[in-house]
């Protein structure tokens, strides 16, 4: 995409994030844009009960290993509001894309929410983060309702990658994407890659309607997110296809209702959720091995992943990735290897903590650039068996859930399967 063509951007899950330039996606439902950032004024005292994946996931075996500590994770979304009470000091300084006000205050509502999913206190009956002790860099960029009110950088989601590239966050959380694929955005994600960043990203919401894949998800050096719900099922509305790489909870979620920061709502689902708890994640296992890469990270990630016992080696879902992300079986189980530090699992090519010599470089034409297209099938296999969501004889099963168990994943047809395709080694 060339500078000037307007996008539609929205935070995949099921209130809206439309927005302009550099990152794309569909609306489903919308928000009042408000710029605020006082602390709540109250907090539903059962929300954390409505945490439901956090018991599935074993949260408790988790802390006593590790929460977090010495993480940084830069989130790029409607901004954060570092005054509720799950978030007092829990949110560095960081950078206002838009570059409207110099703020990093939240519109909507949207980025608060992942940013307590990630790293909240619970303070005050706010929202648990699944690792809690790590830090929040917010990087503000806009959507669309807030350019309407508001003149802002056309490049603010390229921009905002970028700083958080340069920046001290190892991971890059992106709750947001966008059906047109923008060079700038593609050179920015190729540039954090290179300085050793893990970028995640959820692949959108309409898997039920268009399932158009969206970017920066399906850039090749970015991990897409797919959405269960309560059951271990792949949610209906989370898209499917060979971008998707990993998957986590994404359903019955609960979160901020709006930019006034009153009350949370119940029942929220999307693909952002997801993201937000693949992010915690890697943060939970990169902190209880610091010395590793976000290579060897990732890779661990990949094979510690809930699925079933017939899941054919070297092939990946179509609606699941890799699996279920599960950091209680990499933390506290030893599973997976970390394998080579220099080899990404996502591309199986060699990477450099500094950079690759010809990250971001805009002087590269866009039409030369491989990396520029959706990832890629691997020697065009077609779509094979069946794959069930996490079969495993270990301990993180809990009521069928996320974790365990013969849950099934749920096909637009009707059928209780997802295909399996081979593409990137497993």
């Amino acid at each position: 995409m060339t500078a000037g063509i307007s996008q539609v951007r929205k935070r995949s899950q099921s209130y809206g994030f439309r927005r302009g330039p550099l990152f794309a996606v569909a609306v489903i439902g919308a928000s009042a844009m408000v710029m605020i950032g006082a602390a709540p004024a109250a907090v539903a005292e059962d929300t954390q009960s409505k945490q439901w994946y956090l018991d599935a996931m074993r949260v408790d075996e988790i802390w006593k290993s590790t929460k977090g500590e010495g993480i940084k994770i830069a989130v790029i979304d409607t901004g954060v509001n570092a005054s509720t009470p799950s978030l007092k000091g829990q949110v560095l300084k960081g950078l206002d894309a838009t570059e409207v006000d110099g703020t990093t205050d939240d519109y909507d509502g949207h980025g608060t929410t992942m940013a307590e999913l990630i790293a909240g206190t619970g303070a005050s009956g706010g929202l648990k983060g699944l690792a809690p002790g790590a830090k929040i860099i917010p990087m503000r960029v806009a959507d669309e309702e807030f350019e309407k009110k508001h003149k802002t950088d056309s490049f603010d989601g390229a921009n905002a990658i970028r700083a958080a590239a340069d920046s001290d966050a190892k991971i890059i959380n992106l709750s947001i994407g966008g059906e047109l694929l923008s060079y700038q955005e593609k050179e920015a994600v190729k540039y954090a890659h290179g300085k050793g960043k893990l970028l995640f990203a959820s692949v959108g919401n309409s898997g039920d309607e268009a399932n158009k894949a969206e970017y920066p998800a399906n850039y090749p050096e970015v991990v897409g997110v797919a959405a269960t719900d309560r059951e271990g099922q792949a949610a209906k509305y989370s898209q499917h296809g060979d971008f998707v790489d990993i998957a986590a909870p994404g359903s019955e979620i609960p979160g901020w209702c709006d930019e006034t920061f009153s009350k949370y709502c119940d029942g929220k689902n999307g693909t952002s959720f997801a993201t937000a708890l693949v992010s915690a994640s890697a943060a939970l296992i990169w902190s209880a091995n610091p010395d590793w890469t976000a290579n060897q990270v990732l890779r661990v990630m990949f094979e510690s992943a809930g699925r079933s016992d017939d899941w054919k080696p070297g092939t990946v879902s179509n609606y699941l990735g890799h699996g279920i992300v599960r950091p209680n079986a990499a933390i506290n189980r030893g599973i997976g290897k970390p394998g080579d530090p220099d080899v990404s699992p996502l591309t199986n090519e060699r990477t450099t903590a500094d950079g690759s010599s010809d990250a971001g470089d805009p002087s590269k034409d866009p039409s030369d650039d491989s990396s520029a297209q959706p990832k890629p099938g691997a020697d065009g296999a077609k779509d094979t068996d069946t794959a069930k969501a996490a079969k495993d004889t270990g301990d993180d099963s809990q009521l069928g859930l996320i974790l365990g168990g013969v849950a099934l994943v749920t096909v637009l047809a009707g059928g209780a399967f997802a295909v399996v395709r081979k593409r990137r080694s497993a």
